[in-house]
């Protein structure tokens, strides 16, 4: 939610703003939507909110003190000094300019000084790389930017289950590959898997084209007679519609070659259907790069009760398809671990996540910025209630485990409500779907045309609000690429005329 402005409005102001915001709840664009939403930064008075370096949530003498320092030493070449301020505050959030309060307060873009010094870091990094700085070889200047990519770090963008709400998540990717603002690395579980392997085993060219839709349309969801309920073995849906269509849409790939055909890290989180045996688990490249895509795919998206347990697949190295920990069952992992960015921060070097929730039992619950992170006496009983909720959930749960945990199927349940309750939900960037009660009826119809670009559209609108605020924490990260490609393409080309001299 955006903040109010604490400015008086009179009442031909408070008018232009509501007609302002009925015209942005019906933009058919981002850059529509931007167009509006500068109009209504300036009515509101968000405007003058960032010429104010004032604010609890970050650092502005630090700021404002680094800026000044960038400035003199790029204007005056003086690259050894230019390289130490820079190496000094390599994070997204030097002085706390990543907070989420920052981006609260208006449609567009935060305090200038934040943006002044973003772009000064910016301009600094590109004068390194360029013919310019003189006094450093391409050799040096490689190995710096490549020491300040590790230390810079990346984002990824992490996608919650949902069922068939799940294409909500296209018109996220949508959004972000229309601004350049995709990440590298994603992950998913359930219906949040299926966007992140269909975007993971895609080659660049092809993902356009897949986010347009007419990939999803398919009867991935066939509910089981009672006939067949009655027997057993299984959940109420069908799971071998489930796999037809992952393995139409996914192949026969592995994660490792899923890497090489996209270029995308991709994770797909799976839980094991006991426990107590096995530990959660994230499946990429690093991982399990034998283990087939749609294997992980379709055991993410095995909801307790609506599909059976699944067992997984692997490649080996001729071919052959061989089972996965052949002794092991698992299931949805969004029951125990919706977003895996604590294990993905070690193995990615993570420096902020973009976390698109759709979970129909969470959304509900969850927050706007402005709730989770406010500090007056309003927010503290709501704060105390959500936590006390909590803690009394799940110290029930442990009561139940103590007294009927010896009983396997009660145990099991237990061990997925507790993961459901105590996992976090959040990232640093949230896009968050709006429900109404029209969306649980949504959740398990099989994707058609219709569906598809209603949800899409939501999930396009959703992200418009955080652009802005990615497009600052992407700035710096992407100059780093840039300048990194840039000095490797410039490198190969003295490379050429060395190797023709040596003939």
């Amino acid at each position: 939610m955006i903040l109010d402005s604490v400015r008086d409005l009179n009442p031909h102001q408070a008018y232009r703003i509501k007609k302002l915001k009925r015209e942005l709840d019906r933009a058919e664009n981002y850059q529509q939507w931007k167009s509006l939403a500068l109009k209504m930064d300036e009515e509101s008075g968000a405007q003058e909110w960032k010429y104010d370096n004032s604010s609890p949530y970050f650092d502005a003498e630090i700021i404002a003190h680094r800026l000044n320092l960038l400035k003199r030493y790029r204007s005056q070449h003086r690259t050894a000094d230019l390289i130490y301020i820079l190496r000094e505050g390599f994070s997204h959030d030097v002085a706390n300019i990543g907070h989420p309060m920052l981006f609260a307060h208006s449609y567009i873009g935060t305090k200038k000084i934040i943006e002044d010094y973003i772009e000064e870091v910016s301009q600094s990094l590109a004068h390194i790389a360029s013919e310019n700085c003189a006094n450093l070889s391409i050799q040096d200047k490689l190995s710096f930017f490549e020491n300040c990519q590790k230390a810079y770090g990346q984002p990824a963008l992490m996608f919650s289950g949902g069922a068939t709400l799940g294409l909500f998540h296209s018109g996220v990717c949508k959004v972000l590959m229309e601004q350049d603002l995709m990440p590298k690395v994603l992950s998913g579980s359930s219906a949040g898997a299926i966007v992140t392997a269909m975007m993971g085993v895609s080659t660049p060219e092809e993902i356009p084209g897949m986010i347009c839709g007419e990939h999803f349309y398919s009867e991935a969801f066939h509910f089981r007679s009672f006939r067949e309920l009655i027997k057993g073995n299984g959940g109420f849906a069908d799971v071998r519609y489930l796999k037809k269509f992952l393995i139409e849409n996914l192949g026969d790939l592995t994660f490792a070659e899923a890497f090489e055909r996209s270029g995308l890290d991709i994770n797909v989180t799976v839980a094991p259907y006991d426990i107590s045996l096995e530990d959660v688990r994230i499946m990429n490249k690093y991982t399990s790069p034998d283990l087939l895509v749609w294997s992980a795919v379709l055991a993410s998206c095995a909801v307790p009760v609506l599909f059976p347990p699944i067992r997984l697949t692997s490649k080996r190295y001729d071919g052959v398809q061989t089972p996965y920990l052949a002794s092991t069952r698992w299931v949805d992992g969004s029951v125990r671990n919706d977003f895996p960015q604590e294990r993905m921060s070690r193995l990615y070097n993570l420096n902020y996540t973009i976390a698109s929730q759709v979970n129909p039992h969470i959304v509900p619950f969850m927050q706007d910025d402005e709730a989770r992170f406010r500090r007056n006496l309003l927010s503290w009983p709501e704060k105390i209630i959500r936590k006390q909720g909590k803690l009394v959930a799940m110290e029930a749960m442990d009561f139940t485990r103590d007294r009927m945990g010896r009983i396997p199927s009660i145990r099991r349940m237990l061990d997925h409500c507790y993961g459901i309750v105590d996992q976090r939900y959040y990232g640093d960037v949230n896009i968050i779907g709006k429900y109404s009660l029209r969306h649980y009826g949504y959740m398990l119809q099989n994707p058609r045309a219709h569906l598809f670009k209603l949800l899409q559209q939501e999930g396009e609108r959703a992200t418009w609000p955080k652009i802005s605020s990615i497009e600052t924490h992407a700035r710096i990260g992407k100059t780093i690429q840039h300048c990194l490609e840039e000095l490797r393409s410039a490198e190969r080309t003295i490379d050429i005329p060395t190797q023709h001299a040596g003939i």
